[in-house]
This record gives C-alpha cells, structure tokens and sequence, in this order.
C-alpha cells in the first residue's frame, strides 16, 4: 500500500509555483513577454487573474503528487541524488523535449522554447529536491 508524502507534495507544489513566480516575473518576464508578442497590458487585460494562479496551483499539485506516486514505485528508499537524477529525466527527457516538438511546428522562437523548458527542468528539479529531502 503506497504512503504519500503529503508535506512533500504541498511543499513542491508551493515552491514550484513560487518558482514560475520568479521565472516568468523578474527572471524572464520581460523577454517571455517579447517572445510571445504580448504586452502587459495584454496580459493584465481580460485575465481573471485568480482563476489563473489557483488552477496554476492546482496543476502544481498534481504534478507533485504524480512525481511522489513515481518515486513510490521503487522497492528501495528514494534520497536526493535519485530524485535529482528522475526528476532531470522528467524534465528534460519528457517535457521539454515534448514542448520542443510543439513549438517547432508551432514556429515560436528559440528563446521562447529555452524560457519555457528551462522553466520546466527547474521546477521538477525543485519538486525532486524537496522529495529527496523531506520523504
């Protein structure tokens, strides 16, 4: 019977939204914006804003809780390094490799694709190092 690490997962869940926070605020906001031709207030127009951060959130959290059920299907106890190492695969691996497809055939930039992957290889890296430390 699988045990989930529920701190783990609403801790993850927290810091990977904290995460996009950061990344598409002070780190890339400005450039995501010119990659996706949109203005601020283009994205504050017409937004419901909490709508989008709650199911943002949400998402989060499923993401977390998939990765804890991951880590779960091992016999042996999962530490940091292996989490690291799965969530890297997970990251780059699957998702970003897949958003690269996506936004080939879709013609976006380049630097759309890095902002966008690179957002996504760090926050299940964090999500990884949370479950490495806390489960």
């Amino acid at each position: 019977m699988m045990h989930f690490h529920w701190l783990a997962i609403v801790v993850a869940a927290l810091a990977g939204f904290m995460v996009g926070g950061i990344w598409y605020g002070p780190l890339f906001g400005k450039a995501w914006m010119k990659a996706r031709g949109l203005s601020e207030e283009q994205l504050k127009s017409g937004a419901n804003m909490p709508l989008i951060f709650g199911t943002t959130f949400v998402l989060n959290l499923v993401a977390a809780f998939m990765l804890d059920h991951l880590y779960q299907t091992y016999d042996a106890p999962v530490g940091l390094h292996h989490s690291l190492v799965i969530a890297s695969i997970i990251g780059v691996g699957f998702i970003a490799t897949s958003i690269g497809v996506n936004y080939l055939f879709s013609r976006m930039p380049r630097a759309l694709f890095l902002i966008d992957a690179g957002y996504w290889i760090v926050i299940y890296l964090v999500m990884g190092a949370i479950f490495g430390l806390l489960s």
